[in-house]
């Protein structure tokens, strides 16, 4: 029994394929009732009553509920049911575009196709109720089944490669972009890597010594006070120098380390003594530079807020910079440090006043500490300004903004530029199902001359030229009739027989068209010869 039940819950879901929800109700449930409603209406010019297009309607429904699940049963199914009843043709046409759609192999579409002509064209046959010669009958399934079954269908097929290849190249793009981006990720760490040992081996190694140095110079007792106190700023700048070289060394070595150093200067905003290179960390700035014998000043206005770590790294940057400059071009000038804590931005400004004695000694200067400055702001989305004051003295100042979420990775400059397209991988499916199309309604145009030189040529058949058939005299014997007579068509003069006067009891008779028009619309006029024993009997001329 469990068994019997997993086959029907099995047979189910591939009949009518999940899951369902509301969404799907509507989107299955509304064309299913439209088509019913089309099909029953339909149904209604065939000889079945209502009961029989209300039986078509739901047929109807129901197999274009099935078409996701079973679309090479259904397109059968509705062929083989369409050749006695023109209710299923919206449905054919509608089974045709889902099995193109849904059928991915192209010999089993096309031997289902075939199906569909064989079994349309054989119910044709058994319910031949318009009396169609066999060409024609042919001819009509022909193009029914190129017009309602295979242009449908090319487009359905047409449409489900196309959704495949567009999935194709969305995942093809996808996997591009993730390969780029790990080629950039592994170029950035080796770059990283290689400036941080430059860095270690080159800086710490210079920076190491001028500790050294200054460590012996402190302790000689050759020098005065005030000596022993500069030397003593000096080993204290080269050891804060070496403790930043490591810390950006650790930074540039492992990016995870960004993140804690991010949670730590953030942690030094709030007012905790965090790791240099902050906020936090101008204040030992500013001591350095009194300890040199500098007048430096520095204020905080504003409700002080926490920063992202490269904010405060970026307002100790610029404190830094200001500071180096006006101790080389300025050394005795008094420098104003302020920190502003604006509603959106922190605005850091460093001010030194005029030097009144020139620098000892030639300047040196690399010149790329402001163009750093402003390349580092800009990242952040803020600005730096520089240059002189009204007195003589040097500004500079920054604006960062407390959400600066920097360039976007598209900008990215150390990111590979993206490979030339390649050739497709296949060709487009657009050009095919063109192809395809064409050829059907190139098809379908000739059967259409065809089938119209037939109706032409089935009406001159059915003709009797009136001198014809005044100069057929009763009594003359049937073979020498027949011989004037033209070869007939069944298919004009069908709906005769059962029209005109009654047929003289075991005659054959012969339906003709006159060669005249009707005195009144949908009218006509028929000539009808009878025989019996190899003689005509009668003959008649009547309006129809």
């Amino acid at each position: 029994m469990a068994k019997t039940a997993e086959l029907r819950t099995a047979a189910r879901k591939r009949a009518l394929p999940g899951p369902w929800g509301r969404r799907e109700y509507l989107r299955e449930g509304g064309p299913a009732l439209l088509l019913a409603m089309l099909g029953g209406l339909l149904a209604l010019t065939d000889p079945i009553g209502p009961l029989g297009a209300a039986a078509v309607a739901l047929a109807c429904a129901v197999l274009y509920l099935l078409r996701r699940g079973l679309p090479m049963a259904v397109l059968l199914l509705t062929a083989g049911a369409v050749g006695a009843l023109g209710g299923f043709l919206p449905m054919l046409a509608v089974a045709g575009w889902s099995a193109g759609y849904r059928i991915a192999r192209a010999r089993t579409l096309a031997a289902a196709c075939a199906g569909v002509l064989a079994l349309s064209t054989a119910t044709s046959f058994c319910f031949n109720v318009d009396e169609l010669p066999i060409k024609g009958l042919i001819g009509v399934n022909l193009a029914m089944f190129l017009l309602v079954v295979v242009l449908p269908a090319v487009f359905g097929r047409y449409r489900a490669q196309r959704r495949t290849l567009l999935s194709t190249l969305q995942e093809r793009n996808d996997q591009l972009l993730r390969e780029r981006a790990m080629i950039a990720h592994q170029a950035r760490q080796r770059e990283r890597q290689r400036i941080a040992q430059d860095m270690h081996d080159s800086l710490g190694h210079q920076l190491a010594l001028i500790s050294v140095h200054t460590g012996a110079l402190e302790v000689d007792r050759s020098l005065t006070d005030r000596q022993r106190e500069a030397v003593t700023v000096l080993r204290q700048a080269a050891v804060t120098a070496m403790g930043e070289l490591r810390e950006t060394v650790g930074l540039l070595r492992d990016e995870n380390a960004i993140g804690a150093a991010g949670s730590r200067g953030v942690a030094g905003a709030a007012g905790d003594t965090g790791v240099a290179g902050g906020v936090e960390a101008i204040e030992r700035l500013t001591d350095a530079s009194r300890a040199a014998g500098t007048a430096v000043r520095l204020t905080r206005s504003g409700e002080i807020r926490p920063l992202a770590a490269a904010t405060g790294h970026a307002a100790y940057r610029i404190v830094q910079e200001a500071l180096t400059n006006a101790h080389k071009h300025a050394p005795t000038a008094p420098i104003d440090v302020a920190l502003r804590y604006e509603p959106d931005a922190l605005l850091v400004e460093v001010v030194n006043g005029a030097s009144p004695a020139p620098a000892p000694g030639p300047v040196v200067s690399g010149g790329q500490g402001l163009t750093g400055l402003r390349e580092r702001a800009r990242l952040l989305g803020g600005m730096v300004h520089s240059g002189p004051t009204p007195g003589g003295g040097f500004r500079l100042a920054g604006v960062l903004p407390y959400e600066g979420t920097g360039r976007p990775p598209t900008d990215d400059p150390d990111l590979p530029e993206a490979p030339p397209p390649g050739p497709p991988a296949r060709r487009s499916p657009a050009l095919g199902c063109a192809v395809a199309a064409g050829l059907v309604g190139i098809a379908f145009l000739a059967l259409l001359g065809f089938g119209g030189y037939m109706l032409v040529k089935s009406s001159d058949n059915a003709t009797l030229d009136r001198d014809v058939y005044d100069s057929i005299e009763v009594g003359q014997p049937e073979h020498a009739v027949k011989a004037r007579l033209p070869s007939g068509s069944d298919f004009i003069t069908g709906g005769y027989r059962r029209k005109g006067p009654d047929v003289p009891a075991g005659a054959s008779c012969l339906w003709f068209t006159a060669d005249e028009a009707g005195s009144e619309p949908g009218t006509e006029y028929v000539n009808r010869l009878c025989f019996r024993d190899g003689v005509l009997i009668e003959k008649v001329h009547y309006r129809a």
